[in-house]
């Protein structure tokens, strides 16, 4: 395995796209903070990719709660000293009902983890990144192809994917004083238990219900790995990952 030199903090590091991408993250030679939800996914998740003590560091995280997210970053700033990757890939769906029965409690929740909490961990990357020496480091946000295109009855996911993506162009133009580099993966139907139903069949565009292809998430783990492994002066803004044969282009 490589010499470990490189932190990386990985959000919603328990299952799925997360844990695929630690694991990608872990055989590049990184040293990877699995932050997530439940203790006990991660510490799974850690042991099922062969992480150990010195390899990972399991800091159970609500990314919607400030004081939880600076808690995060302390613990990994005080167990490596440094921080040069942060992937924000904690994030959350909502059920397929029509815009005007969105409960406003479920527009809250899928705000405040898929947008604040994508916020919430950039502001304390910039922290650590632009004051280490040596300085900078990479942000890498985990959008969504519903950040250019929407699925029926999807307002709340769509919407903060649309805005993760004017996020990822601030803080790609902010941390630029900083070498601070960000860009954004956009993924089309990795296979997770999120896109479970896929397989079965979705509400497409035109009224029709049809399954849709999905690809091994290790496919996006090492667009990842190769986006963090570019040096600092060289940057991919947006990448789409997805199965060849989804209904995306052309969507609606």
């Amino acid at each position: 395995m490589a010499e470990r030199s490189r932190i990386a903090i990985v959000t919603g590091a328990g299952t799925g796209v997360g844990r695929a991408i630690c694991e990608g993250l872990l055989k590049g030679g990184y040293s990877v903070v699995m932050a997530g939800r439940r203790r006990e996914a991660l510490e799974d998740a850690a042991r099922e990719i062969g992480g150990d003590e010195k390899s990972v560091l399991i800091v159970p995280t609500d990314v919607t709660d400030p004081a939880s997210v600076a808690a995060l970053f302390a613990a990994t700033k005080q167990a490596f000293g440094r921080l040069d990757l942060l992937v924000n890939n904690a994030g959350i769906g909502s059920p397929a009902v029509p815009l005007e029965e969105i409960p406003f409690e479920q527009w809250q929740t899928v705000v405040a983890t898929n947008i604040t909490g994508t916020f919430l961990c950039t502001q304390e990357a910039f922290r650590i990144m632009k004051d280490q020496n040596p300085r900078g480091g990479r942000i890498i946000n985990n959008g969504s192809v519903s950040a250019y295109a929407p699925r029926p009855l999807s307002a709340p996911y769509t919407a903060t994917k649309h805005a993760v993506l004017g996020l990822t162009k601030s803080t790609s133009l902010d941390g630029r004083a900083y070498d601070i580099a960000c860009g954004q993966i956009d993924i089309g139907n990795a296979a997770t238990d999120m896109t479970a139903r896929m397989t079965e069949g979705v509400l497409q565009p035109n009224g029709t219900v049809a399954p849709e292809p999905r690809i091994d998430p290790k496919h996006v783990a090492d667009a990842v790995v190769y986006m963090a492994g570019l040096p600092l002066d060289a940057n991919v803004l947006t990448m789409t990952v997805m199965a060849t044969k989804m209904p995306f282009v052309g969507r609606g």
